[in-house]
């Protein structure tokens, strides 16, 4: 009975300590080709590694430990941010942009797209793909007014529902609700988002300003604002103090939007009203990582090419070469309009404001998108085609068709490695692989005392 049960148990764990080799991370027939990539500099691995794309990249984490703690380093994932985009648009001159549009027809599926295209094509051929999203936002109520970013690789979607989305590794996360109450007896109906990230605490964050109206007299009060903020290594809000907030003021709804992140800080274009001296341009600034709100102040911004009480629309840009924010301001009537394009010198000196240059006249323009790169222009024009012109060259490029009175927003695509599942950089699976491998070494142990036992009885 004895020999039964001990040749039923070597057995057993003969064919389970296979079973388990089969999923170890470090196989025989890698240990040596890892053991030797393991003998590079860490600089020329991290060299190899930058050229892969993220989703491939993040599948080497777990060939062994010291890829995934390279791989998972903040510094190496901010370093291929940097290194993988721009090398991708180095060899192949391949640009690409996010877009999201939603007609104006309410219940109509709002689409993302994905539209790519190289400048050394001769045909100038755009390929497009819907961005396939998890089933529970496949939905005619699902919607988006905003996208922003890229801020490191992430995006953030302003609509129903709002979430986060690392596109190149097919991550998504929808926030919470927020639960802050308006005061006693205030409602609001306008809201106003900022995305950013904070690299103290490694956390990314949206901010949303509302409107602040009256219950009982249903009237808005001019100027005034609550704040509250999300984190995402909390997945919760909490509101804002007000009396950070620099008010009155208040913040333009007529003008495009387009993500302006700089410095730290989220921006919103707005303006004072001045008692008996008219309207004041402002730029409000929300720094996502003292959680505070500066006021900066601009000089009359006039259209170059007309008289001065031409009505303009004045669209806030950010100018990352130059790392600091810029403002493009053009004529609200006319097909054939010019751009003024202002720049913020010093970000921290609000005097340092000037004017950089004037780009057209252009023809057939509906719609302002935003800057692309360092001297791109997007547009919608009135055959409700996305436009890109490039300033430096005077060159017009049509990218995309959509239909009719659709709203449109477009922002650059980037590859990134960042988790947007806070807790989980050292994922479950590496530690399920690590307990196997424990687990596998406990049974070689439990083999061998057992053998022991066995031919020490068998001897006596």
């Amino acid at each position: 009975m004895f020999a039964f049960c001990f040749i039923f148990f070597f057995l057993f764990f003969t064919l389970l300590s296979k079973f388990f080799l089969t999923c170890r991370i470090q196989r025989p027939t890698r240990e040596i080709m890892v053991t030797k990539i393991e003998h590079l500099p860490q600089e020329s691995l991290s060299n190899i590694l930058s050229r892969l794309p993220a989703k491939e990249l993040l599948k080497t984490r777990f060939v062994c430990k010291s890829w995934f703690n390279l791989i998972t380093d903040p510094h190496f994932i901010n370093d291929y941010y940097v290194f993988y985009n721009n090398l991708i648009y180095s060899q192949n001159q391949e640009e690409k942009l996010l877009v999201i549009h939603r007609p104006f027809i309410s219940g109509v599926e709002t689409f993302i797209s994905l539209l790519s295209w190289n400048f050394s094509d001769p045909e100038k051929h755009v390929s497009s793909s819907l961005v396939k999203l998890p089933d529970e936002y496949i939905s005619d109520h699902k919607y988006w007014t905003e996208i922003m970013g890229p801020c490191n690789g992430i995006y953030f979607l302003q609509g129903y529902p709002n979430f986060m989305m690392n596109l190149s590794l097919k991550q998504f996360k929808a926030l919470p609700e927020s639960h802050v109450t308006d005061s006693y007896g205030t409602y609001s109906l306008t809201e106003f988002a900022g995305f950013g990230f904070d690299p103290k605490n490694n956390d990314y964050k949206v901010v949303f300003l509302k409107d602040v109206w009256l219950r009982k007299t249903d009237e808005r009060q001019k100027g005034c604002w609550n704040a509250e903020l999300y984190s995402l290594n909390s997945n919760s809000w909490r509101k804002l103090d007000a009396q950070n907030l620099p008010l009155p003021i208040e913040i333009s709804s007529s003008c495009s939007q387009v993500y302006t992140y700089m410095k730290n800080c989220c921006h919103w274009w707005g303006y004072v009203e001045k008692y008996g001296c008219g309207i004041e341009d402002v730029v409000l600034a929300f720094n996502m990582v003292d959680e505070s709100f500066r006021k900066i102040k601009v000089p009359k911004l006039e259209y170059s090419n007309s008289i001065s009480s031409v009505e303009c629309f004045k669209t806030l840009v950010p100018f990352h070469e130059s790392d600091t924010i810029g403002v493009v301001v053009y004529p609200v009537r006319g097909i054939e309009k010019c751009f003024d394009v202002w720049m913020m010198k010093d970000y921290w000196d609000e005097e340092s404001w000037i004017k950089q240059y004037s780009v057209g006249p252009v023809p057939m323009i509906s719609k302002f998108v935003g800057i692309y790169g360092s001297s791109g222009f997007l547009w919608i024009d009135t055959n409700e085609r996305l436009v890109l012109y490039e300033s430096e060259i005077q060159n017009t490029m049509d990218i995309h068709d959509y239909e009719k009175h659709d709203s449109i927003r477009a922002v650059s695509y980037m590859e990134s490695l960042v988790l947007i599942e806070r807790g989980r950089e050292r994922s479950h699976q590496y530690f399920l692989c690590r307990l196997v491998q424990i687990i596998y070494r406990c049974f070689i142990c439990m083999k061998f005392f057992l053998s022991f036992f066995y031919f020490k009885k068998y001897i006596e």
